[in-house]
């Protein structure tokens, strides 16, 4: 196919556009950044640029993985945000309906799932961890997350109206800068990561993965919103105790761990406020992070 990859010089943008072009397929990607994967320095706010994109380089797909992120709010406007996330988004699905485009993928975030009672509730003392699915009705606490579920709707507004196959993609942390998690700052940046493997991270590897498998799927699913993450091995009963003793349910399901963290002098959270759950993404998607909380055990017993 011949995609338009938005973001393609950002972290997920460099791991997906080898990928797909290692697939055989025909990439153009549109950053404001240069990098050796972007062939069109500009933005998705640019209509006339997108539209001209789309129709010189005859796009068939497009992956929207081009957006301002959380850690822009402290530098950029909400108008920015608005004129990047959403009008850019519309920008490219009006591109995608006039030039005959067949498939689209929205990277959103699980970010947005994250209401302002949610998080009071995390910093107040929740009785359980919160278990998010996509059956939740998102209340966004900052102008990421709202312009972010802005596009989410307008995403479902072009399958309603015009057909377009779309699959959204609400995906965990899969950045490669620290953490910003309160409770993570006594821990190495490595056993932070590792820690999340169980309930909000995945791997770059697997985010482009996932991307992959969302463009295979588009025309069959139709319109869909899933979350990708790494396979937890919580379950919903466990989340009053994961909150209170997240180290025991931990140990109930790895054994080993204890002893294998101590050998790196690492530490397990002593509570975990959430968990995200990526069966729907299983079920209908047929994908599954391929790097899991296990294979992180796996590679600490094997530096015995």
């Amino acid at each position: 196919m011949r995609i338009l990859l938005t973001g393609s010089s950002g972290w997920l943008g460099s791991a997906l556009a080898p990928r797909l072009r290692g697939l055989g397929h025909e990439v153009t990607g549109l950053d404001p950044v240069p990098s050796a994967q972007t062939e069109v320095v500009g933005s998705v706010a640019d209509r006339d640029l997108v539209f001209r994109i789309a129709r010189e380089h005859r796009i068939e797909a497009i992956v929207h993985s081009g957006a301002l992120h959380k850690p822009n709010i402290e530098h950029y406007e909400n108008a920015d945000f608005v004129a990047t996330n959403v009008k850019g988004t519309l920008n490219l699905l009006d591109a995608a309906i006039a030039h005959g485009v067949q498939r689209f993928v929205f990277t959103s975030t699980t970010s947005l799932m994250i209401s302002q009672a949610i998080r009071a509730g995390f910093q107040g003392g929740a009785r359980q961890a919160a278990w998010l699915t996509e059956e939740m009705s998102p209340e966004p606490r900052n102008i990421y997350g709202v312009t972010k579920l802005s596009a989410e709707h307008l995403c479902r507004l072009y399958h309603i109206e015009h057909g377009l196959p779309v699959v959204v993609l609400r995906t965990a942390r899969f950045f490669p800068e620290a953490d910003d998690m309160a409770h993570a700052i006594e821990q190495s940046d490595a056993n932070t990561k590792a820690n999340e493997l169980l309930f909000r991270r995945l791997t770059v590897e697997d985010a482009a993965e996932a991307h992959v498998a969302a463009l295979e799927k588009a025309p069959s699913l139709g319109f869909d919103i899933l979350i990708i993450s790494a396979p937890t091995p919580f379950r919903p009963q466990d989340c009053p105790e994961l909150i209170a003793d997240a180290p025991a349910v931990v140990a109930r399901y790895f054994p080993d761990y204890p002893r294998l963290y101590a050998k790196r002098g690492w530490t397990m959270f002593s509570s975990i406020d959430r968990v995200y759950d990526p069966s729907r993404a299983r079920e209908r998607l047929g994908f599954t992070c391929r790097t899991s909380f296990a294979d992180v055990l796996a590679a600490l017993e094997a530096e015995a």
